[in-house]
C-alpha cells in the first residue's frame, strides 16, 4: 500500500494547480474585483457569498463557511479521499504521486488496475449464476427484493462448487495470482479453490464506484460463518469503507443524512422502500475513519442498534468515535431497535413513513453518552458527581472547540454542580489560545483593551476596526501573503521570547514558510487543518486587508519589529522586578542601563 505523500509535492501541486479551473469546471464562476464569486455549492442561498481568490488559492463562503485548498474542494465536491484527490489534481498536470519510501502511484496503479479488474469480473461471473440459481433468485424475492434493487447493488451468486470461480477466470498463474491476491482465492494444501461457496454475493464498491471486495451470504445451514467478507487486501481495508456508500451518493447530488445499520440486508431493504442514505460498516465496530467518512458526506448520522445490552455497547464504540469528529454543525442521533426486529424487518411491517418516526425519535448524541456515563453513579451524592465529571471531561476536551463542546460542558455543569476547567485539560499551546479569546471576550464587554493584547493602530479610513492585536495583524499578513518570509531576518527573532499568545504560532508559521518557500495561502491552511488553531487561521486567511503588496510588506516588517520591542520592554521589567527581590549581577546591571536608555529613546 501507498504510504504517506510527502508535503513538498502537495506544495508545489498546489503551486502549479489554478483553483479558479478546477472549481470553474464544476460550478459557474463570475469576475469580482480580484476574485471570483458563485452561489455556496455546499448550500442553498440566493446570492453569492462563496469567493475563490486565486492570489490565495483558496475558497471560503462566508455563508456556511466552507473553505479550503483545491485538495479539499474535490474531497468536499466531488466526495474523494485526500489520496484520490491528489492523484486527481496531479493527473491534470502530468505529475506521478510520490510516495514515502521511493515508490511512486505509477507502479502501484497498474497492479491495482489489474486488481480491480479481476473483481469486476468476479461480480459479472456472480451475476451469471445468480441468474441460473432458483434457489439463490428465491432467497432475494423472498426477502422482497425487486429486480431493478439486486441491478442496483449487483447481486450475484456464489456457485457451491471449490473451483466455480477459479475454473472461470484463473485462466493463468497471473491470474490465479491476482484472484489470491483480491483475497477471492485461498490456498490450501491441495492447491488453491474458491473462497466463497454457496453464498449469495453483495459487491463491496469504493467511494468511486469500483468494486473492491465481497460479502457473502450462506443459503443453507453451515459449519462456517453466517456471513463471510473478504479479507483486507490492498485494495479493501473493512476499517475505512462503508457498504452503499457508493449507492448513496448516486441517489441523490446532497446528502441530507446518512443512516447507519449492521447488514447488507438491512441496507438494500431501506433503499427499496425509499431511504436512499442507509450504509453499513464490514463486520466490524464503526471506526474514526467511518465517522469521518460519515461526516465529510453530510451533517447528520444516525446510528441503528439492536435495543439490547450488546447494541448498547456497539453504540458506545460509535460515540467514542464520533465525539472527536463533532465539530459544530454536526449531529449524531442513536436508534435503538424493539428486541427481535432489524432495519429490514421494520420497514417491511411499517413502511418508509414508520421508519421515519422512528428516526425522529432518535436519541440525540449528548443524551445517549450521558445516560450512559451515569451508569453505575449516584448523582444524589458528592462522591457520585465528582465521579461523573471524572468519567467525562476527558472526553468533552476530545470534542472539537465550538457550540457543541460548550453545550456538553454545561450539561455536565448542570448534572455534576461542579465548575471544571476545560482549560487545565488542554495542551500549553490550545490552552494559550483559550486564555486569549476568554481575555478579548472580557475586554470587548469592558469596552477596553486587554493588558496581554497590545494593538497598533492601522489606518482608521481604511477599517472600522481601529486597533488590531500585534500579532494577529502579523499572522494575516504573513498568512495571506507567504512570501513576505524573504523579508524576515532569519532566526532565532527578536520577539522569541516574547509572553504574548500567539507568538509560538507566528514563528511556527514564520520557520514553515522559510522551509516551504512556494507553500501558498491554501498549502498553509491545508497543513493546520486538523489542528486547533486551523479554525482561526481560516478567518484571518480571509481578513480584509487595504492597500497594495508593497504597502502590506512594510506593515508585516513594523508589526515584526512591534513586537521585538515589546519582547525589550519584558526584559526590562524582568530585570527590574528581579533587581527589587534579589539584586542583579554587573552583566544585568549593564543589560538594564542598555534597554532603559533605548526605552527613552
Amino acid at each position: 500500500m501507498a504510504g504517506r505523500i510527502p508535503d513538498s509535492f502537495i506544495d508545489d501541486l498546489l503551486a502549479r494547480i489554478d483553483i479558479v479551473d478546477v472549481i470553474q469546471e464544476r460550478i459557474p464562476l463570475k469576475k469580482a474585483g480580484r476574485d471570483w464569486s458563485a452561489r455556496c455549492p455546499f448550500h442553498d442561498e440566493r446570492s453569492p457569498s462563496f469567493t475563490v481568490s486565486p492570489h490565495k488559492q483558496f475558497y471560503h463562503c462566508f455563508g456556511c463557511g466552507a473553505h479550503g485548498s483545491a485538495i479539499k474542494f474535490l474531497m468536499d465536491y466531488d466526495r474523494l479521499e485526500f489520496p484520490d484527490a491528489i492523484e486527481e489534481l496531479a493527473g491534470r498536470i502530468g505529475l506521478k504521486v510520490p510516495y514515502e519510501g521511493g515508490r511512486t502511484a505509477a507502479p502501484v496503479q497498474s497492479d491495482t488496475a489489474d486488481l480491480y479488474t479481476v473483481l469486476d469480473q468476479a461480480a459479472r461471473h456472480y451475476q451469471r449464476a445468480l441468474a441460473d440459481s432458483v434457489t439463490a433468485r428465491a432467497y432475494f424475492e423472498d426477502r422482497g427484493l425487486d429486480a431493478a434493487t439486486q441491478a442496483t447493488f449487483g447481486l450475484g451468486y456464489a456457485p457451491d462448487a471449490y473451483d466455480s470461480l477459479r475454473s472461470a477466470l484463473g485462466t493463468t498463474p497471473q491470474r490465479i495470482a491476482l484472484l489470491e491476491k483480491s483475497g477471492m482465492l485461498i490456498r490450501g494444501d491441495r492447491g488453491t479453490y474458491d473462497r466463497f461457496r454457496d453464498r449469495v454475493m453483495f459487491p463491496i464498491q469504493d467511494r468511486r464506484g469500483r468494486i473492491i471486495a465481497f460479502g457473502g451470504r450462506v443459503l443453507a445451514k453451515s459449519d462456517g460463518p453466517k456471513y463471510l467478507n473478504s479479507p483486507e487486501t490492498p485494495l479493501f481495508h473493512k476499517g475505512r469503507e462503508l457498504f452503499a456508500l457508493w449507492q448513496v451518493r448516486q441517489a441523490q447530488q446532497k446528502i441530507s443524512r446518512m443512516i447507519v445499520v449492521e447488514g447488507y440486508m438491512d441496507v438494500i431493504a431501506l433503499h427499496q422502500h425509499g431511504l436512499p442514505q442507509a450504509v453499513a460498516t464490514l463486520g466490524t465496530a464503526t471506526t474514526r475513519e467511518h465517522a469521518e467518512i460519515l461526516f465529510r458526506n453530510c451533517a447528520d448520522v444516525y446510528f441503528c442498534f439492536d435495543g439490547d445490552r450488546a447494541g448498547r455497547q456497539a453504540a458506545w464504540r460509535a460515540v467514542e468515535s464520533v465525539l472527536p469528529r463533532m465539530r459544530d454543525g454536526r449531529q449524531a442521533h442513536f436508534l435503538f431497535l424493539p428486541e427481535g426486529e432489524d432495519p429490514d424487518s421494520l420497514v417491511r411491517q411499517e413502511g418508509s413513513a414508520g421508519f421515519e418516526q422512528r428516526l425522529v425519535a432518535a436519541t440525540p448524541l449528548s443524551e445517549f453518552f450521558f445516560t450512559h456515563q451515569e451508569l453505575g453513579t449516584d448523582l444524589r451524592t458528592a462522591d457520585g458527581r465528582a465521579r461523573l465529571a471524572e468519567r467525562c471531561k476527558e472526553m468533552i476536551a476530545g470534542i472539537p472547540e465550538g457550540a457543541f463542546r460548550d453545550r456538553m460542558q454545561e450539561i455536565l455543569t448542570d448534572k455534576t454542580a461542579i465548575r471544571w476547567s476545560l482549560a487545565a485539560s488542554l495542551s500549553p499551546q490550545m490552552r494559550e489560545g483559550v486564555e486569549e479569546m476568554l481575555e478579548e471576550r472580557v475586554a470587548q464587554l469592558r469596552g477596553t483593551p486587554t493588558k496581554a493584547t497590545e494593538v497598533v493602530a492601522t489606518r482608521p479610513a481604511q477599517s472600522n476596526d481601529a486597533q488590531r492585536s500585534v500579532v494577529r495583524y502579523a499572522v494575516s499578513l504573513l498568512l495571506q501573503n507567504p512570501a513576505f518570509i524573504e523579508s524576515v531576518e532569519l532566526p532565532p527573532y527578536a520577539f522569541t521570547d516574547l509572553r504574548r499568545p500567539g507568538v509560538a504560532l507566528l514563528i511556527e508559521l514564520l520557520d514553515f514558510c522559510r522551509a516551504r518557500p512556494s507553500a501558498s495561502t491554501a498549502a498553509l491552511l491545508q497543513h493546520y487543518e486538523e489542528r486547533e488553531e486551523g479554525a482561526s487561521l481560516r478567518k484571518l486567511a480571509v481578513l480584509p486587508l487595504h492597500g497594495d503588496v508593497a504597502t502590506l510588506e512594510r506593515e508585516f516588517i513594523d508589526a515584526l519589529n512591534v513586537l521585538a520591542t515589546h519582547t525589550a520592554q519584558q526584559r526590562a521589567d524582568d530585570l527590574i522586578a528581579k533587581q527589587s527581590e534579589s539584586g542583579l549581577d554587573e552583566a544585568e546591571k549593564a543589560e538594564l542601563r542598555g534597554l532603559l536608555a533605548a526605552r527613552r529613546r
